[in-house]
């Protein structure tokens, strides 16, 4: 009698064997780690998911005493807690992405020895955990916008708002991208697992987060203007608060490195998922 199989695993014979389509065939893999990624965050904590409102409030807060009150950097006109806020919930969703999925080989590779599933899934589900992370900070932040209308504060609400949701699927892909090239990279240097905290917070100074692009002047605007995310972080100000630098040529260069980012990750990361498990 011919036997009949359910699943048949076949080595990956090319650089550009990707098998995507698998991801949906695991989509109910995907769900319970996108769960077990978001409560393990903050299990066994008094405050829960409340941590992810504490966290930008206070850094926020932080931010409004030491760059506003102390040195008296502008915001645009805008208030300081708004400005401050707007870029923390763009940076915060970025780096958990980056900084989440860099080590995705070395955390994950009692499980990728044991069993098979398409390895993309648990980068994927960290990016989609972290995404809900964001959406509670965003509420937050709206919630202060909305204080601030009964308080009299006006705002310029665009259509920039419509591309929103393109800005956060371009700082996922980027995110994402980033962080499995350096999880690639990390099989066989692991000092990339030490140079990505430090970097991730260089790259914050280098991101108009705590101070308006405008502020910046000289050679070092030209510089800033390479960073990928000094365009999404502008128009996602733009779009809720009226102020900074939107421009959709600059909004097409992220989109381009955000594209061409995360294809080079996953070629990277299909290129060593067959031989990490020999290596590490």
């Amino acid at each position: 009698m011919q036997e009949q199989w359910d699943e048949i695993i076949l080595p990956k014979r090319g650089l550009f064997d990707l098998r995507l389509n698998e991801l949906w065939k695991y989509r109910d893999l995907l769900t319970l780690l996108v769960r077990r990624d978001f409560v393990s965050t903050y299990k066994q904590t008094l405050l829960g998911p409340l941590w992810y409102v504490l966290q930008a409030l206070f850094t926020a807060f932080a931010f409004t005493v030491v760059f506003q009150k102390i040195f008296g950097m502008p915001t645009e006109g805008v208030p300081p807690m708004l400005f401050y806020l707007s870029g923390l919930v763009c940076w915060n969703y970025f780096s958990q992405c980056l900084t989440k999925t860099s080590n995705t080989f070395v955390s994950n590779s009692t499980i990728f020895g044991k069993v098979y599933f398409p390895r993309l899934v648990i980068p994927i589900s960290t990016v989609i955990s972290s995404l809900i992370g964001m959406g509670i900070q965003l509420l937050v932040f709206l919630g202060f916008i909305i204080a601030y209308t009964f308080l009299g504060v006006k705002f310029n609400f665009t259509t920039t708002l419509l591309l929103v949701p393109f800005l956060i699927l371009m700082m996922a892909m980027m995110g994402l991208g980033l962080g499995i090239v350096i999880s690639s990279l990390s099989i066989k240097y692991r000092d990339f697992q030490h140079i990505t905290s430090f970097g991730v917070l260089l790259l914050m100074y280098a991101t108009p987060v705590m101070y308006p692009f405008s502020w910046i002047k000289g050679g070092l605007r030209y510089i800033m203007v390479l960073n990928p995310l000094t365009p999404i972080i502008e128009a996602f100000r733009f779009a809720f608060l009226g102020v900074g630098e939107f421009s959709m040529f600059s909004l097409a260069y992220s989109a381009i490195f955000s594209i061409a980012i995360l294809f080079i990750g996953v070629l990277m990361f299909n290129r060593n998922e067959r031989t990490f498990i020999d290596v590490i």
